[in-house]
């Protein structure tokens, strides 16, 4: 059972060892309810289903000002800083990580756009002074983003950088250094913007946050980086589209990937791995185990969402992976295309024994690696699903993160949650608050 749309491919071939097509064409009648549920907007949740037409509703207006912003902000700095946690940072980190030179701050020559960085994802201190201590040498801007600016992470970071940038440039031009992504009309960081007079941009109401890359909470961050907003959108646009039109099984790459997903769930594969051979992925399957664990994960439900990096990580987790407990299943992501050469130089003594490899790409080497694992993980239990982009460009990571998004919707419907709540992340933040002594209002 294969798939393939402008140059998004699913395949799903090496499960029907553990599950056949007929038990996999069983769910159909649920997942096209479930998608039903997300295109009438009459499920659970369904407060919260902006992010269904974001890619098709955005207009020039509103990229235009994105853009423009953004172009602002990198003629002031040499860093900009986002600050936020979860799905207030990792889509745009994801899409920034995936399109970055690996080792861009070591090249030792001017960089064209600012180098963003990240700041109140964690309480680390060491991080946080670690992080003063870069900005005390360079020019830096700071994007906020908080639906409420009370989340504890990102609002003490952003205390103490307010505090720090208006120290080091003064309160007047710091005001011009800080971009707010918040609430439109509430929040305590709305209320600062509008006090401190901070250029701000709105996260719509019916936007959850790990659903929110493809607002100002993802798109400012990337275009700040100098990445193109505009082909991002256009690769989810086209995606939404298809989905939008398709309500057949096996031609609707959501409902396949959602039916595959729990029809193995149903046989027992409680855990899902993505595995990506492209390092520069890595943040794409944070922002994935986020958007899966958090809309999935409740009411004692849920198939939990592990990632893993190959092949670094198959001298790590690979024994587990092949030969632990059987209740896993893969997907794989992979990229077809490098953007760059590099082949494998001959060696006249051949003394590592590697010239049977010389003038192979590496690329070539590292997709014999990949289909070698495919064939010894199944073989050894664990089913595979095989997801392929032609290359990594900002088109294709739009095709990408409506995929996952819109599969995501339909999957924790047919499992019986609601996929847009997340009840269970405040029991942390009652403990946490009693222990510091904060006073209920």
């Amino acid at each position: 059972m294969e798939f393939s749309h402008n140059g998004f491919q699913l395949n799903v071939n090496d499960t029907l060892k553990f599950v056949s097509p007929e038990e996999i064409l069983a769910w159909k009648t649920e997942v096209q309810k479930a998608n039903e549920f997300l295109m009438n907007k009459n499920g659970k949740g369904r407060e919260f289903l902006g992010w269904m037409s974001l890619p098709s509703d955005i207009i020039k207006k509103s990229i235009k000002k994105i853009n423009n912003t953004a172009e602002l902000l990198r003629k002031k700095s040499d860093l900009i800083v986002v600050v936020g946690i979860g799905g207030s940072y990792l889509g745009a980190r994801a899409v920034i990580d995936a399109l970055s030179h690996s080792f861009e701050t070591l090249l030792g020559k001017k960089k064209k756009y600012p180098l963003v960085i990240y700041a109140g994802q964690n309480l680390g201190e060491d991080y946080h002074s670690n992080l003063l201590d870069v900005l005390n040498k360079n020019d830096y801007s700071v994007i906020v983003i908080s639906k409420s600016g009370t989340t504890t992470e990102p609002a003490v970071a952003f205390r103490i950088l307010k505090n720090h940038l208006e120290k080091k440039y003064g309160k007047k031009e710091a005001r011009k250094r800080i971009v707010a992504v918040t609430d439109e009309s509430k929040g305590a960081l709305k209320k600062l913007s509008d006090t401190e007079g901070y250029k701000s941009f709105v996260i719509p109401d019916d936007v959850g946050g790990r659903y929110s890359v493809l607002t100002p909470v993802g798109l400012l961050p990337v275009a700040a980086a100098g990445l193109d907003i505009k082909e991002l959108i256009r690769g989810s646009k086209d995606m939404q589209e298809f989905i939008d039109t398709e309500n057949s099984i096996v031609n609707n790459p959501a409902m396949l990937y959602a039916a595959v997903r729990n029809a193995l769930h149903r046989k027992g594969k409680a855990i899902e791995i993505l595995a990506s051979y492209t390092p520069n992925l890595n943040y794409f399957i944070e922002w994935w185990k986020q958007l899966y664990g958090e809309s999935e994960g409740k009411n004692g439900k849920g198939i939990f969402p592990a990632g893993v990096n190959f092949t670094t990580d198959l001298h790590s987790m690979g024994q587990w992976i092949q030969d632990g407990t059987r209740n896993i299943f893969e997907t794989v992501l992979w990229v077809e295309n490098s953007s760059n050469k590099l082949t494998v130089p001959s060696d006249e003594n051949n003394l590592d024994d590697l010239n049977y490899i010389a003038g192979k790409r590496l690329n070539e080497i590292n997709q014999k690696a990949m289909l070698g694992t495919a064939m010894a993980h199944v073989d050894g239990g664990v089913p595979n699903i095989f997801i392929s982009v032609p290359k990594l460009n900002e088109y294709y990571l739009g095709q990408l993160i409506y995929f996952f998004e819109r599969a995501c919707g339909i999957s924790g419907y047919v499992l019986g949650v609601n996929p847009f709540d997340q009840p269970g992340v405040e029991a942390y933040k009652k403990n946490m608050f009693a222990l510091l002594g904060k006073q209920e209002k």
